[in-house]
């Protein structure tokens, strides 16, 4: 069974996703989340300054130079967690 995405993981898809400029629908069915979903973390992105909403015939969300620092923030952290997640792993097969 696949493990859960943690809530910095799909925000860090999301920022990647819109860095080069994406639609609500394009973010829903990248990320693989629902619309009701979806608006909660473009909300608080939004309120956050990582995204900016680009007006037009459809509105587009694009990532903030504040969004590609905390992308960078979130690739740190998700690099730390699986190293921790390794060493986990490794101490449950040798106490096993």
């Amino acid at each position: 069974m696949q493990e859960k995405r943690r809530k910095d993981q799909i925000i860090a898809q999301i920022l990647v996703l819109c860095r080069e400029g994406a639609s609500k629908t394009m973010i829903v069915y990248q990320v693989n989340l629902n619309f009701s979903t979806v608006m909660r973390y473009l909300d608080l992105l939004l309120k956050k300054d990582l995204l900016e909403v680009i007006p037009g015939n459809s509105i587009i969300y694009k990532t903030t130079a504040e969004g590609e620092i905390a992308l960078e923030s979130l690739k740190a952290v998700d690099a730390i967690y699986s190293s921790l997640n390794s060493i986990s792993s490794e101490d449950q097969t040798r106490y096993s």
